[in-house]
């Protein structure tokens, strides 16, 4: 069983007895209490219908032994098909309402999933794969769906059984003792195959979520891939994976294939042993023809919801493993823990850093008692090697990470203390790969505030480059971007971005700039667009552009998540120290290759002019 131990499992997963969980479900359903109500009393009337059919059935049986009047053969079989339309209804109208019923908690079950995974910190999703999160918010919560399906059947065929049980004590207990003799039997059995089940389904939940990521990971990145000629790679991962499930499932089958022959024993024995007790006290005339068949009858009905348990164990136990891992998600703790809620108030943009010292591993320091202050309104370029902290640094302020030591005030408030979803409110953020969302470039504009017009986006837009790259967008603001922008140019993504931020009106502005290409003419439009954000705004640039590094007002030089240097451009280079050195091995060639784009953009210019 090691094999099942070890395989997919993530470091959020946990156990739950069965107590736990029937206790979380319930909790689920409690708001559903009236049609719960209504379910069990169709549940309490398609049992009692149930098991009022054989017993009708056993009198017409005994009807049988002298001369039948037409009238009470005509009254049986209008008693059977009475019951057996009762039935019908009663089941339509228990399937719609535990439809409706189960609809509702699984879609709550899938919200609070999906809202604990929006919680999280980006380190859990830099640990834990997003395709498997993703397994557990909608398979898992399908899963569970069933779950409550299968239980809801096997309770209605319980109570029939046991209501069975009562009328066969009721006519002749000697004969209902070898009934229930059996039930002992086959408990041991569904407890010894219960570990077993719960173990192989939840490994193989695990193997098919992790199918799921495979495909999520090798589709996202399938441009790379044929870049590359990674077909074939991508192809075997996704084969190894896949073969990885299949040898699960496999072992689950072999695991769980006693079941059913073991049933269809246990079946046969209970009747081989009634068939021949019943004959028996008939012909010696204890019980009547009519009473023994209807225990004949009784014993397929009897032992019908006692298989179901059992054979519907692997459902059953799949759908306890799926509400297993969606609970472990909802329950797995929030890395970034505010002490307060307080609600934030216009922020000038004030920020200091006190002692903050911040790792992902114990072993990985990434900042180290930084203590920084940036005024409010003043732009800050970070800049230094790649590793150094210079990301983290501008995200540990956005709260998308928590730091283990230390302060972080913002306009001398404990940022701690803010209410995080409106201090992010007050937050312009501009990632080094801008992310788009599939939709139309107003739509990705507007993102953050949904009221704005199409005329003040086209006022912002024609501030930047007089709205030129506007116009080179086939549709306009129409223009569909694509999954994660694909259908737009790099620097298109880049000013789509800026906009967005511009339309916001955040107080705080962090930008982790692009490291990509572009031409001379869209950095220019580029630069128009970050002047514009920057005269409003305390901004944190990781610079990687001359550009952007000159046009700040101040300049921090970070190495192994301390600052080593800071001061404005013409200041550092010259100390001749380690920005220096950065700007001569890096910013200077690109300085000398932006001056001769731009003198080679002005040399058609004046050519087009000429013609």
């Amino acid at each position: 069983m090691g094999f099942f131990d070890s395989l997919g499992a993530e470091k959020y997963d946990r156990s739950y007895d069965d107590k736990d969980l029937a206790r979380r479900i319930v909790g689920y359903f409690k708001p559903q209490w009236k049609r719960l109500l209504l379910v069990s009393l169709l549940t309490l009337a398609i049992a009692g219908a149930g098991s009022l059919l054989p017993i009708i059935v056993s009198r017409g049986v005994d009807l049988l032994k002298g001369v039948p009047q037409l009238w009470s053969m005509i009254g049986v079989g209008a008693a059977v098909l009475l019951i057996g339309l009762s039935i019908w209804f009663f089941n339509w109208g228990l399937r719609r309402l535990m439809a409706v019923t189960i609809a509702e908690v699984v879609a709550t079950l899938a919200i609070d999933a999906y809202s604990a995974s929006v919680e999280h910190d980006l380190s859990f999703y830099d640990e834990f794969s997003s395709g498997k999160i993703v397994s557990r918010i909608t398979s898992d919560t399908r899963d569970f769906g069933e779950l409550i399906t299968l239980v809801t059947d096997v309770a209605s065929q319980v109570v029939e059984a046991l209501i069975l049980a009562v009328v066969l004590f009721v006519i002749e207990w000697h004969l209902s003792l070898y009934l229930l003799g059996i039930i002992p039997i086959v408990t041991v059995f569904a407890i010894l195959y219960r570990t077993i089940a719960r173990k192989a389904t939840r490994q193989g939940m695990r193997a098919m979520a992790n199918v799921n990521s495979t495909i999520k990971e090798t589709i996202s990145g399938i441009a790379v891939a044929k870049n590359f000629r990674q077909e074939a790679s991508i192809y075997s991962e996704f084969t190894e994976a896949n073969d990885t499930s299949y040898r699960v499932n496999v072992r689950r089958g072999l695991a769980l294939s006693v079941v059913f022959p073991t049933l269809n024993a246990l079946s046969g024995i209970a009747t081989g042993v009634m068939v021949f007790a019943g004959a028996h006290s008939a012909i010696a005339g204890i019980v009547s023809v009519g009473a023994w068949y209807l225990f004949i009858l009784s014993l397929d009905r009897f032992m019908y919801p006692v298989m179901n348990i059992t054979s519907f164990w692997t459902s059953i136990q799949n759908g306890l493993s799926a509400s297993e891992r969606v609970f472990a998600l909802i329950d797995t703790p929030i890395a970034v823990v505010q002490t307060d809620s307080q609600a934030v108030p216009p922020l000038k943009g004030e920020i200091v850093f006190e002692n903050v010292s911040f790792h992902y591993k114990e072993s990985e320091q990434i900042v180290d008692k930084l203590n920084l202050s940036i005024k409010a309104g003043e732009n800050l370029a970070i800049v230094g090697h790649t590793g150094a902290g210079k990301t983290s640094i501008a995200k540990l302020i956005a709260r998308f990470y928590e730091f283990q030591e230390g302060r972080l005030l913002i306009d001398g408030h404990n940022i701690r203390s803010f209410d995080l979803y409106d201090y992010r409110r007050h937050l312009g953020v501009v990632s080094q790969v801008p992310f788009l969302f599939s939709g139309t470039v107003a739509e990705n504009i507007r993102y953050a505030k949904p009221e704005v017009t199409d005329l003040e986006i086209v006022t912002i837009a024609k501030k930047i480059g007089d709205g030129e790259w506007l116009d080179t967008l086939p549709n306009g603001l129409a223009t569909e971007v694509g999954e994660r922008g694909s259908r737009l140019s790099m620097g298109q993504r880049q000013l789509v971005s800026l906009i967005r931020v511009l339309m916001q009106e955040p107080a705080i502005f962090i930008l982790d700039e692009a490291t990509a290409s572009i031409d001379p003419f869209t950095e220019w439009q580029i630069q128009q667009a970050l002047t514009l954000i920057l005269e409003k705004t305390t901004s944190i640039l990781i610079a990687h552009r001359l550009s952007t590094v000159k046009s700040a007002d101040r300049i921090i030089v970070v190495e192994s998540g301390t600052i080593i240097e800071e001061g404005s451009h013409n200041s550092l280079l010259e100390k001749g120290g380690n920005y220096a050195n950065l700007y001569n091995t890096y910013f200077r060639h690109q300085s000398l290759d932006y001056v001769e784009q731009m003198q080679n953009l002005k040399t058609v210019e004046t050519d087009i002019m000429q013609i």
